[in-house]
C-alpha cells in the first residue's frame, strides 16, 4: 500500500509540473539567453571594416551576405580576445622611486642586489678590444643574439642558455648585421657585398648585386632583406627565391640609417640633407618625404701648418649627416629620430607632425625602441633610456642612464620579451636591465621564446605558407582586401588634393572664361602649347632673334643720351 500511495504521488507532481498549453516547454527551451557584454572589445576591434548600414545598401545579396559574414568573424574574434585577457597572468613593472629618488640614479649594481638571480645573469659584459664597434641584433623571440663587430668579428649565442652558438672571423669590413627568419641564418652587410651565413659560421650564399650596403632591415612576414648602399641606392631582395624584387635610386644623397615600421612593413631611410623617406617595393618614388632635422649638411675643417717662415691654410670640407638613428615603435605610430642638431624628435606617422623633442649633450650614434614604449639613445660613452616619448601632453624625462668609460657606443638593442637591453660599443658588448622595456606576455603562434627544433620548423613552414607578396606593402595595410566604397568623384577629388599639395602644375584649377573664350578651339590650342614641332622651333628662333635685336638697340640708344648728356670734358671716354 505505501509503494501504490507513492506512486500516486508521484504521478499528482507530474501531472501538476505538465504545460498546460502544447509546446509550453519547446518555446521555454528555444528561449535564447541574453549575451553577455565582453569588456575591452573595442581595445581588440579592427578598423577598415564595412558598416552595418552600408551593407543595409547593398542590393546584390551574395555580396551582402559575405560582408555580414565578414563582420560578424571580426567581432569574434574581438570578443575571444577581449576574454583571453584572463589568461594573461604577468604585468608589467617599472622603476618606482620613492619620496625624492630619482630612477635614472639607480646602477646596474643596485639592481643586481635587488632582483632574483635569473635577472641578475642577464646582466653580464663581454670585453672584446681588439675587433672595433660592435653591432647588436637579436631574433624575434629574443632568444638568440648577433654580434658583428666592424673589423670582421661575428658571433652568436644563446641568450636563454647563454651558449656560444657559432664563432668565426670574416676578416673583411662589417657595417651591418641582421638575423633572417629564425636563427638558421643571418645576413652581414661586408664591404662590398651582403653574405648570408648558417648558425654553424658556413657561408651560405652571397648577394654581389647589392654594391656596398651600409643598413639592412629583414621584413619577416614578405621574406624581403631590404638594403642600402651609401649612395642612397635601395634594393629589395627574396631570400625564398634567391632574385632581386626591386630596386629604387632614393636621389637624396648619402644615406646611412634605416628603420623599418613592423605595423606596415614600410622601410624608412635617413639622409644626410635631414630629410626622412618612406619606401614600399611597388613605388618607385618615396611616398613620404619628412624635414625632420636641420642644420648645414656640410662645413670646412681649416688647418695651420706652419713650415720654418711660411705658414699655409688648408681646408678639408666635411659631410655632416643631418639623420644619426631612427626608431619606430611596436605599433607603428610613431616615428624617433636623432639628428646631429643633438635633438631627438618624436613624429606622429599618422600625422606626419612632430610630437616632442628632447635635448642631449652631444649627437646621438644609435637609438632603439622597446616594446613597452622606452626609447633608448647612445650618444659618446652614455646610454640614457627615455619614458613618456609618445605622450604629447608630458614632456620626455630620463628613466635610467648608463655609462661605459673609455668607450663609444656603437649600437643598441632591446630584447623582445625581456626587460634587457643590449649594449655594443668599441670594446665589447653589455647586456644591461632596464625593468618595464620587454612585453610580459607573448603569443606562441608568432614568437616562442622557449620553441624547440620541431616547432621552430613548423613556424617555418607556416610561414612559408602565409607569406605575403611584395606588391601588397601600403602606407594602410587595412586597405588589402577593403571594398572602396568612395565613387570615381571622391578618387578625382583626393587625387587633385595629393597633386595640389605636392606643388603639380596640372592641379591647377582652370579658370572660368567670358562668353566665347572657352572655345574648344581655344582648348585645343592650349593643350598643345608644349607641342614642338619644326614650323613652331623655327617662329621662337626668329622671335629670340628679333628681341635680342631689340635689345642692342635700346642699349645703343641709352649709351648715345649718356654721352650727349655728358659734359664736353667728358666727351673723350665715350666711343662714337
Amino acid at each position: 500500500m505505501a509503494d501504490s500511495g507513492s506512486e500516486h504521488e508521484d504521478v499528482e507532481k507530474i501531472v501538476r509540473d505538465a504545460p498546460k498549453r502544447l509546446g509550453q516547454d519547446a518555446a521555454r527551451k528555444q528561449k535564447k539567453e541574453k549575451p553577455k557584454t565582453v569588456k575591452h572589445v573595442a581595445k581588440y576591434t579592427r578598423s577598415g571594416g564595412v558598416s552595418q548600414r552600408r551593407i543595409g545598401s547593398i542590393r546584390d545579396k551574395k555580396l551582402k551576405g559575405s560582408l555580414q559574414r565578414a563582420n560578424e568573424k571580426h567581432k569574434l574574434a574581438a570578443e575571444s580576445a577581449a576574454k583571453s585577457e584572463i589568461l594573461l597572468p604577468d604585468q608589467a613593472g617599472f622603476l618606482e622611486p620613492e619620496g625624492l629618488e630619482k630612477t635614472y640614479k639607480f646602477s646596474q649594481k643596485q639592481l643586481a642586489d635587488n632582483v632574483d638571480l635569473n635577472t641578475a645573469r642577464k646582466i653580464f659584459s663581454l670585453d672584446l678590444p681588439d675587433y672595433g664597434s660592435y653591432r647588436v641584433k637579436y631574433t624575434r623571440n629574443g632568444r638568440n643574439l648577433l654580434l658583428g663587430s666592424q673589423k670582421g668579428h661575428l658571433a652568436m649565442m644563446d641568450s636563454l642558455r647563454m651558449k656560444l652558438t657559432c664563432e668565426f672571423q670574416a676578416n673583411d669590413l662589417v657595417r651591418d648585421i641582421s638575423f633572417l627568419h629564425n636563427d638558421s641564418l643571418f645576413a652581414a652587410a661586408q664591404k662590398k657585398h651582403v653574405y648570408i651565413y648558417d648558425n654553424t659560421g658556413a657561408e651560405a650564399h652571397c648577394i654581389r648585386t647589392i654594391p656596398e650596403p651600409r643598413k639592412m632591415e629583414f621584413l619577416p612576414y614578405h621574406f624581403l632583406l631590404s638594403t642600402v648602399s651609401g649612395n642612397g641606392l635601395l634594393s629589395y631582395h627574396d631570400v625564398t627565391e634567391g632574385k632581386q624584387v626591386s630596386t629604387h635610386r632614393t636621389k637624396q644623397g648619402l644615406c646611412d640609417t634605416m628603420a623599418l615600421n613592423p605595423w606596415n612593413a614600410v622601410v624608412n631611410l635617413g639622409h644626410a640633407s635631414g630629410i626622412v623617406t618612406l619606401w614600399t617595393p611597388n613605388m618607385s618614388d618615396a611616398v613620404v618625404k619628412m624635414q625632420c632635422h636641420q642644420g648645414p649638411s656640410t662645413f670646412f675643417l681649416f688647418c695651420c701648418c706652419c713650415l720654418s717662415r711660411w705658414v699655409s691654410l688648408t681646408g678639408t670640407r666635411l659631410l655632416v649627416i643631418l639623420v644619426r638613428s631612427m626608431g619606430i615603435d611596436n605599433s607603428g605610430k610613431y616615428l624617433v629620430t636623432a639628428g646631429a642638431d643633438r635633438k631627438v624628435k618624436v613624429f606622429d606617422l599618422r600625422k606626419y607632425q612632430e610630437l616632442n623633442s628632447y635635448y642631449l649633450t652631444s649627437a646621438a650614434n644609435t637609438m632603439s625602441v622597446s616594446q613597452r614604449g622606452l626609447v633608448a639613445v647612445g650618444f659618446g660613452p652614455n646610454v640614457h633610456v627615455l619614458k613618456s616619448a609618445f605622450t604629447s601632453g608630458s614632456p620626455i624625462r630620463p628613466y635610467m642612464t648608463y655609462q661605459i668609460p673609455g668607450s663609444m657606443v656603437s649600437s643598441l638593442a632591446f630584447r623582445p620579451f625581456e626587460d634587457v637591453l643590449g649594449v655594443g660599443h668599441a670594446t665589447g658588448f653589455n647586456s644591461i636591465v632596464i625593468p618595464g622595456a620587454g612585453e610580459p606576455n607573448f603569443d606562441t603562434f608568432e614568437a616562442n621564446p622557449y620553441e624547440s627544433h620541431k616547432q621552430r620548423d613548423e613556424s617555418e613552414v607556416r610561414s612559408l605558407l602565409e607569406k605575403i607578396r611584395p606588391e601588397m606593402i601600403t602606407l594602410d595595410p587595412n586597405a588589402i582586401g577593403r571594398v572602396d566604397m568612395d565613387p570615381a568623384e571622391e578618387q578625382e577629388k583626393k587625387i587633385f588634393q595629393m597633386k595640389r599639395a605636392n606643388g603639380d602644375e596640372s592641379a591647377k584649377k582652370p579658370k572660368k572664361k567670358m562668353r566665347g573664350k572657352n572655345r574648344p578651339s581655344r582648348r585645343l590650342r592650349k593643350k598643345q602649347q608644349n607641342v614642338v614641332d619644326a614650323q613652331k622651333q623655327q617662329f621662337r628662333e626668329q622671335l629670340a632673334s628679333k628681341q635680342k635685336r631689340q635689345e642692342l638697340q635700346e642699349q645703343r640708344r641709352e649709351w648715345s643720351e649718356k654721352a650727349e648728356s655728358a659734359p664736353t670734358a667728358l666727351n673723350r671716354f665715350f666711343k662714337k
